[in-house]
């Protein structure tokens, strides 16, 4: 189910060309200046993997192993950056998360991960300062944990030994495996375990003191919005969890498949919210009530700054307010229409989200948006196109966007419809050169004027350009010849570049042979750091 819906969550980055070896460098800090990367179902845990007190995190996701990124700041003041790679012994098949705890109690912190192989236990054969991992096979014979579990661990029943909660993919069960073993051998069965509840499908808990009464409360996220807050009413020897609904009212609803990890980052005594979802970005809420009755805060500034539309991302550039620089908007998984104004400068954008100019667009989901002046009145207007394949002509009137349906009702792509505005024939008005989910290219010529569009398809002006599946182009003049090429991406991840050669458009991998995308890549040409070159 999740292989499904994972499209392209990641914005995008930018890759910086130099045209004359056509030599390309990712950079993506332009879109990301936290430095921890949003990757599809991310999820976060936290423990001190250096040694040196305070909370450093590992970061599981969908498609790699687990990442390691260490705290270089302090207790009260982290600042996370990417570690070595004490992970790399690691198959993402055996681990898409995991968490950190000792669970053999020699000293070091161990690592238990869920993956698509089962539950799998890999012993730190390294130090306190410096772990390394080794798998111990079988070391959980006969739990019924299935695919992908994802595990947590505490003493719950105060015996000084580790126990462990498990959420279910398949179910959405969460269960606690009481530890028969010693604090030295751990040892987990069927016959030895609490039933929690049932969330849904994909539970993802993780156990916390969250009202401080020195017993393990259960925190779950799962694929639908919000959280499961399983309060530990009994004891510390005897647990009695039963859901508080009114904990995390608010928080996470509009994302799903939600990940919590619940450590005190900022050290200040409570206990904070660090949470990812399907679209990968990690929200932080800081928790400013008391160590017993939490308040939430959303605080952007340890894990700000990441532009995320949500899922399905289709960037495309156009200086929308006028000031010399260029904006970014973006269609999304759910049809909703982002904008980010740059408020940096042509050399050095800075984004800041303000969806309010295109909050009258709405779309049916996986939208696909582009800008021009398609009537020349001074007003950029919108071409928008969505999974069922039809463009929407959004006419801009300068106090708002205005649907007309009749301009475009003859295009009909079939699906994953994604147009561009560009003027292909050099005649001073805006024609569309467009993608679709067959993996063919469209052009519609403009045979009105630069006020007056009349769009009529130019039937194989692309010739039998078919890049496989859910096909979206960028346009622009890459290699220098004065003339307008086509990079296009797929399904697949892979960026494909064609150039028209009298009349007949080439594949030409050359340009673009090191660079790959992650799955539905969509890709936009644009000089983004104005340097002279299309990035």
């Amino acid at each position: 189910m999740k292989q499904i819906i994972t499209f392209s969550f990641l914005l995008g980055f930018i890759i910086t060309s130099i045209l004359t070896a056509q030599s390309w460098q990712q950079n993506d800090a332009i879109f990301n200046t936290s430095g921890v990367p949003s990757l599809p179902f991310s999820q976060s845990r936290f423990a001190d993997l250096d040694g040196d007190g305070d909370q450093d995190m590992i970061l599981g996701n969908l498609h790699d192993g687990p990442f390691y990124f260490q705290n270089l700041g302090t207790i009260t003041f982290p600042i996370f950056a990417k570690g070595d790679d004490i992970f790399s012994s690691i198959s993402s098949l055996d681990a898409e998360m995991g968490v950190c705890a000792d669970l053999d109690n020699d000293g070091d912190l161990d690592f238990i991960s869920g993956g698509y192989t089962g539950l799998n236990y890999f012993e730190n054969i390294g130090t306190v300062t410096t772990p390394s991992f080794e798998m111990v096979n079988n070391f959980f014979p006969g739990l019924n944990v299935g695919q992908n579990p994802v595990p947590d661990l505490a003493d719950v029943d105060n015996d000084n030994d580790l126990d462990m909660v498990i959420g279910l993919s398949e179910n959405g069960f969460v269960k606690i495996y009481i530890n028969t073993g010693t604090v030295t051998v751990a040892q987990f069965s069927e016959s030895n375990i609490i039933f929690i509840g049932d969330v849904g499908l994909f539970a993802y808990p993780n156990y916390c003191d969250l009202d401080a009464d020195n017993d393990q409360d259960i925190v779950v996220g799962r694929y639908l919005h919000g959280f499961v807050y399983y309060q530990n009413n009994g004891n510390s020897q005897i647990g009695l969890w039963e859901v508080n609904a009114s904990v995390f009212t608010g928080i996470g609803e509009e994302t799903y498949w939600n990940s919590p990890g619940l450590t005190d980052i900022n050290g200040d005594g409570t206990i904070d919210l660090i949470f990812s979802t399907a679209g990968g970005p990690l929200y932080y809420y800081e928790n400013n009530g008391t160590p017993t009755t939490p308040s939430w805060q959303e605080n952007t500034t340890l894990f700000g700054g990441v532009i995320d539309v949500g899922g399905a991302s289709n960037p495309f550039f156009y200086d929308f307010d006028n000031d010399g620089d260029l904006d970014l908007v973006s269609g999304s998984q759910m049809g909703d229409i982002k904008y980010y104004q740059n408020i940096g400068t042509v050399y050095a954008p800075v984004w800041t989200e303000d969806n309010s100019y295109f909050a009258s667009i709405d779309h049916s989901i996986y939208s696909a948006i582009t800008l021009g002046d398609v009537d020349n009145d001074g007003f950029p207007d919108a071409i928008v196109g969505d999974l069922n394949g039809h463009f929407y002509f959004h006419r801009n009137t300068g106090s708002g966007y205005m649907f007309e349906s009749e301009v475009l009702s003859f295009v009909a792509l079939g699906g994953w419809s994604a147009p561009r505005l560009v003027d292909m024939d050099d005649d001073s008005d805006l024609d569309i050169v467009a993608g679709n989910e067959s993996g063919n290219l469209f052009y519609f010529e403009n045979q009105g004027s630069s006020s007056l569009p009349d769009w009529v398809e130019v039937a194989g002006y692309f010739g039998s350009i078919d890049v496989g599946s859910n096909c979206v182009p960028a346009v622009g003049d890459l290699n220098l010849n004065n003339s307008l090429d086509v990079i296009t991406g797929d399904l697949w991840g892979e960026v494909q570049f064609f150039v028209d050669i009298d009349g007949n458009w080439v594949e030409d991998p050359t340009p673009i042979s090191d660079i790959t995308g992650g799955q539905n890549t969509t890709p936009a040409l644009v000089d983004l750091d104005n340097d002279g070159d299309l990035d």
